[in-house]
Parts: structure tokens; sequence; C-alpha cells
């Protein structure tokens, strides 16, 4: 048994209350959700939470599956959802408290820099560039930057990007190619050792 099918046994468990099913679902699945959530937000907290409202929805809205997609790619578009709306909601509420913590209120500086950002997905020595990376993805419209997010750090390809975001093939290139552009104009030589 392959594991999408594990995965399909595991919903059909759930739907029918079986908690051991949800906690495979769970185990099998929650570094890819972790690790896309933390892509968006960059804070091992966030990406915590997101991925607990991500299984939360998946407990409670089971029933909504209907199997036309992967269970992964349900899931990823929960995930995708759940992040967006998470920064949506983050940049509604408590900007302006946001923005002063990150200061020290008697010097000035500021406390906390890019470079304390860790993706497990990322090696150590590329950190810093990559505290950069995802500093400009963050800047991305929100549809650039879920299919850069998926392909380039997911490592998921166009097809199975297109699915998750319910997008043909050629928009999905369309998003990575302005994306891309997007990404040089804002990092001009850290690009080029991150994209190879």
């Amino acid at each position: 048994m392959n594991d999408g099918q594990d995965l399909l046994l595991a919903i059909q468990g759930i739907l029918q209350g079986n908690e051991a099913a949800f906690r495979v679902l769970y185990e099998r699945t929650k570094n890819r959700v972790y690790n896309l959530a933390l892509g968006y937000v960059r804070n091992r907290e966030d990406a915590e939470e997101i991925t607990q409202d991500v299984y939360l929805d998946v407990f409670l809205s089971s029933q909504t599956f209907k199997g036309d997609a992967s269970v992964t790619t349900w899931l990823y578009r929960i995930a995708v959802n759940k992040s967006l709306d998470f920064l949506k909601h983050r940049k509604r509420r408590k900007r302006f408290a946001f923005f002063t913590s990150l200061f020290d209120t008697q010097t000035g500086e500021l406390l906390h820099q890019p470079t304390d950002f860790f993706h497990p997905g990322i090696a150590l020595e590329n950190q810093e560039n990559a505290a950069r990376l995802f500093k400009a993805i963050e800047k991305l419209p929100d549809k650039q930057k879920t299919a850069y997010l998926l392909t380039k750090v997911e490592g998921l390809s166009n097809i199975e990007t297109a699915e998750i975001m319910n997008a043909s093939v050629g928009a999905i290139e369309s998003l990575l190619q302005r994306a891309t552009e997007n990404l040089k104009k804002q990092l001009a030589g850290v690009y080029k050792s991150l994209s190879g």
C-alpha cells in the first residue's frame, strides 16, 4: 500500500471518529504542513499555530474531502489558506505594537535580526541568505508567494502546485516567472546563490 492510499484510509477513519487514523494522518504529513507554514511566516511559534489550525480544520471538516484531489493536495490547500489568513490577520492586528516590539525601547536598536530565521530545509551555511530570501518572498503578492513556496521551497512540481492552487500549469509558470523577476529586483546578487 502506498502513502496516498494510507492517507486516504486515514481520512476515512477520521470520518468514522477513529483517533488512531487522525494520528496516522498527522504523523505522516505534519512536517510538510509545518515547513510550508514556516515558509510563509518565518517564525516557529506562528508556524506551529498554523499547523495546529490546519489539523483542527482537518479534524472538524474531514467530511469536506471529496476525493477529487489527493489527501496531500487537500492538506496543502488548507495550509496555504490558513497561512495566508494568518498573515492577513497579523497585518490587521497590532501592527504598531509589532513594529515597536522589534526595537529596544531604551536605545531604539533593532532587537530581532533576520539572521535568526531558521528553516529546516535550508543548509546552515545559507541561513543568512535564506533569511533575506524569505523576507523578500514575504513581499510578493499572495499567489506569487504561494507558487514560489510550493515549487521552490517545498519542491512540488508545477502540476502539483497547479492542482493545489486550482490553476492551470501555465498560470503557475507565469506566477513563478513574475515571482522570480520580483525577487531578482529585491535581492540582486544574493538571488543567484540561492536559486541555483
